[in-house]
């Protein structure tokens, strides 16, 4: 019974030995280490993360892109083209829209679809629903506000 007792007390030892060094050996902030630290999340995470968010920004198919409306001045005869989601205000000038088989813009001052052709109406607000291709074309000089994604042509 001693043996027995004395066999179990010292695998035991035996086993939080090597338990109690691994911990004394990890280092803070090591891939082993099961605890993300303060200097993990600055050193590591917060670096890959700013390079994801560059890569997705740098790797779209914007000349320009504004998430308040910027004013831009278009020369008559220059088009533009939205992304997806873009929203725009013709404030001076003229336009024609330039829509797809899928559809134009969308007017949602009157709430109807502006299909290819058509006049752009001043100081409506109109929304690009998908990125394939649509925008408009400036008849003569225009002032538009843009709020999104966009380039020229």
């Amino acid at each position: 019974m001693k043996n027995r007792f004395l066999k179990v007390l010292i695998s035991a030892a035996a086993i939080l030995a090597v338990i109690g060094g691994t911990i004394v050996l990890a280092e803070p902030g090591d891939t082993d280490d099961p605890v993300v630290t303060k200097s993990y999340i600055v050193d590591v995470v917060v670096p890959q993360l700013k390079a994801y968010v560059e890569q997705k920004m740098s790797g779209g198919s914007s000349d320009s892109y504004s998430e308040k409306f910027a004013v831009v001045d278009v020369s008559a005869g220059q088009t533009v083209i939205f992304d997806e989601g873009a929203e725009f205000v013709l404030r001076k000038g003229s336009g024609t829209v330039i829509g797809t088989d899928k559809g134009g813009i969308a007017d949602t001052t009157v709430g109807y679809d502006l299909a290819n052709g058509s006049e752009v109406p001043a100081n409506h607000m109109l929304i690009v629903p998908v990125n394939d291709g649509r925008g408009f074309t400036a008849s003569n000089d225009v002032i538009v506000m843009i709020k999104g994604g966009y380039s020229f042509r």
